[in-house]
Parts: C-alpha cells; structure tokens; sequence
C-alpha cells in the first residue's frame, strides 16, 4: 500500500504521468566543477534513441560526447556555449513518444534501393539503344564540326609554358580554330590581378574554448612558477634511420602498425630517465618525489588544442606496443575521445615541433613535471666525422629543464646520453642481432 505521506511517492507519480526524464551534466572528475556545452547534435524536437549522441561537452581536458539516456523527444534546456555546473540540466526526454525502430527504416530505404536500381536499368537500356542507331543528322553535325573543334581550346607551346609557370586559367582561346595564345594567357593574367579584392580589416570575437583557457593557465603557471632553463644538443638520425628503411616493411606485417621516430624516443628516454633520477622528479611543496618508473607523455596537437596523453610504464614497453599506443592516443586525441585517465599523470613528457617543420625551439615544462624533450625536423647537414665533411640527417633536440630540482650537470648528460642510444641503437637491447632483438623480429 502506497503511503501519501511520504514526499517521494507523489513525486514518483507525477514523473510516471510526465514520462519525463531530465539529462544532467555528469561528474567528470574531481577537479572539473563546470563545463562548455560546445554543440548540440539534435534540434529541440527530435526523436531520438536510447544511446545515441545528443550532443558534445567540453571540460577543462576533454571533449566528451553524451548520449541520450533514454529514447524519445527531445527537448533543449541549454544554449549551444552554456557554461554548466555538474549536475545542471541540459535538456528533457519525453520517453512517451513514440520513436521509431531502426528496423521499421529497414524496408523503406530497400525500397528505395530498388526503385534507384530499376530507374538504373531503365537508363542503361536507353544508352544501348542509343548506340546501336545514332541519329543521322547528329553524326553528320559532328563530321562537319570536328575540324572546328579539334584546336579549340588547347594551348600553343608559349601559352602552355605561361599557364604551368603561373597557374592561369582560360576559358575560351582567340588564336586560330579557337586555340589559346600568349596573349589569352597574359590577358586573363590581368583580369584576375583587376579583380583581387582590397585586404580585409574585419575582425571577428570568439570565446576561448575551456580547454584552450586550461592550456593557457597552464602555460603561465610554468612560465611563473619554474627555474626554466634549455640545453641543446644535435643526433645523426642515419643509424635509425637505416634500421627503419631496413624493417619497416616486416615491422609493419608483423605488428600492424608503422615503426616511426617516437618509440626509438621514448626508449631512449626511458633509460636515461631511470640513469638520472632527478630529471624523471617533481617538486611537491618542500619534498622531492621520486619515480621509479617512465610514465612519458606524448604532446599532441588537435583543432582543439594541445594534449598531452600518457604512454605509461614506456620502460616495460616493446616498440610495437609503443607505437602502436602513440598511434592510438594521437587518433583519439584528435577526435576528441581521449579519457581523463589517459591524460593525467606522466612523469616526463616529449613533443615533436618536427612534424610540422621546426628547426629549433625551447619547449615549455608541463608542470608538474621538471622536463620536457622537444624533437626537430631532421634536415641534411655537413658534419665532421673522423676528420671528413659529410652529409648526415641531423636533427636539433631541447631539453627543457626545472633548475631548482635539475643541475646543470645532470640536464646536459641527460641530453647526451638520450644522443648516444639513439645514435647507437643497438645499445638499447642486447642479443645475438642486437637490431633485430630491439624490435622483437
């Protein structure tokens, strides 16, 4: 028997007849307090199923996707670039509407099929007919016209140079039978300067997304609250470079994914990591912490911002396993699916400014870690090697350091020691083919 006294009864009976359910913002960790609704999948009115996305969220770390709880119609409560509280209300599902099952499209869109497939055939059997009785006076216009035809529009030697060399287009040419010229080239050459707009001075606001106001912070706070200094040094990239020229092929059958610079990297790190103990350190208030283990984060650049996943325990790692995480997280990042798991922590992180064409620079520590590893473009250079001038693929590498935890001493050897197992890798692991047993072939 139903007691009318207790508050929740009546309540639950009006939610009965509503058949109404409210979504709200869920928790996403204890640090996060608000979030960005950045974008609505559904229009206010929808029919939509149990499970499927309904919109986009975006916290301090991530862009998550949220899906509908129950199926039914949808109805909006929050504007596209609210800023949320967890557990605020973003939109209401009337479950007693009736939605659609995905089978019941089933029929209708074969139907469809097969009256685009029938309207095919018709068409298909219209060309053959077509070409077993061409119209008379159609091939007798062609006959007359294919001299007419046969220069128009193609460009002499001096106009085809002219249109490579600059990328102009050309409609119709004025030369004989209507072929392009020179002149045509250089004429429309100066349509096309005529008609280039003035430079715009409009400007435009937009509001910085939680991620890229969480970057930013970041950013400062290393900058205000770290001794930063950066020591560089330069690695032949040939000797890796041979090995993936050599095995890249069989790396690739073998493990499914391609051998690329960063697991040679993070090995790399991960041994002199655990050499110098100090770099692989954080500063927690008066206390150093040590770590006995390489938990490297790996910088990825998405629409979005910068992410910083981690690949962890990178020192128990083979290179497939590590190549094929950082394939992983880099995807996922990208697409905005990466969890809040898979970016915290790390112990020491590594960014790749090469991909995109540097040459040098000093990356920022991500605090609170005390280093970071920045990786170049490798460019052919002359370099000295026992007394001859030779070209080798060099590439420039920075070391970031925190100096209040991380000595002069310790940064630069550190940074040579990375140089020395990545300019002999086979230093890395020990077998009766030292290459071969570094990559498990």
């Amino acid at each position: 028997m139903w007691n009318v006294n207790h508050s929740w009864d009546t309540n639950f009976a009006f939610s009965f007849l509503s058949m109404e359910i409210e979504i709200k913002v869920p928790s996403f960790g204890e640090s996060i307090n608000e979030v960005t609704l950045s974008k609505w999948l559904k229009k206010d009115g929808d029919l939509v199923q149990q499970d499927e996305i309904i919109c986009e969220i975006e916290s301090e770390k991530a862009t998550n996707e949220m899906p509908a709880e129950k199926g039914g119609k949808l109805k909006i409560v929050a504007a596209e670039g609210s800023v949320l509280k967890i557990g605020d209300i973003m939109c209401t599902i009337d479950t007693s509407a009736e939605v659609p099952s995905e089978e019941s499209k089933a029929p209708a869109k074969e139907e469809k099929e097969e009256t685009k497939k029938g309207d095919a055939e018709v068409e298909d059997q219209k060309k053959r007919m077509e070409k077993i009785k061409p119209p008379e006076k159609e091939v007798a216009v062609k006959k007359e016209n294919a001299k007419e035809t046969y220069s128009r529009n193609v460009p002499s030697p001096a106009a085809d140079k002219l249109i490579r060399e600059t990328g102009a287009e050309v409609e119709n040419g004025s030369g004989k039978d209507g072929r392009i010229t020179k002149a045509d080239v250089l004429s429309a050459l100066k349509n096309k300067t005529a008609l280039k707009k003035d430079f715009s001075r409009e400007e435009r606001r937009e509001k910085m997304s939680s991620l890229r106001k969480t970057v930013s912070k970041h950013l400062v706070a290393a900058k205000n609250t770290t001794a930063m200094l950066t020591t560089f040094n330069e690695v032949d990239m040939k000797s890796i470079m041979d090995i993936r020229t050599k095995h890249k092929d069989s790396f690739k059958d073998k493990f499914g994914v391609n051998l690329g610079f960063m697991s040679f990297f993070a090995k790399a790190c991960s041994y002199a990591l655990q050499e110098w103990k100090s770099v692989n350190a954080f500063i927690d208030g008066d206390e150093i912490i040590y770590h006995d283990y390489c938990d490297i984060s790996i910088a990825v650049s998405t629409p979005k911002g910068l992410v910083v996943p981690v690949i962890k325990n990178a020192e128990s790692l083979s290179f497939a396993e590590i190549e094929a995480k950082v394939a992983d997280l880099a995807k996922r990042g990208r697409d905005n699916k990466l969890s809040l798991e898979e970016m915290s922590g790390g112990t020491f992180t590594i960014t790749n400014g090469g991909v995109f064409g540097s040459l040098m620079s000093t990356p920022i520590i991500n605090v609170p870690q005390s280093a970071i590893l920045g990786m170049h473009k490798v460019e052919d250079r002359p370099v000295a090697k026992e007394g001859v001038i030779v070209i080798r693929p060099m590439m420039y590498v920075a070391l970031s350091y925190d100096h209040r935890i991380i000595d002069g001493r310790e940064s630069v050897s550190f940074l040579v020691r990375v140089k020395e197992l990545l300019e002999h890798p086979e230093q890395l692991l020990i077998g009766s083919d030292p290459i071969k047993e570094m990559l498990s072939l």
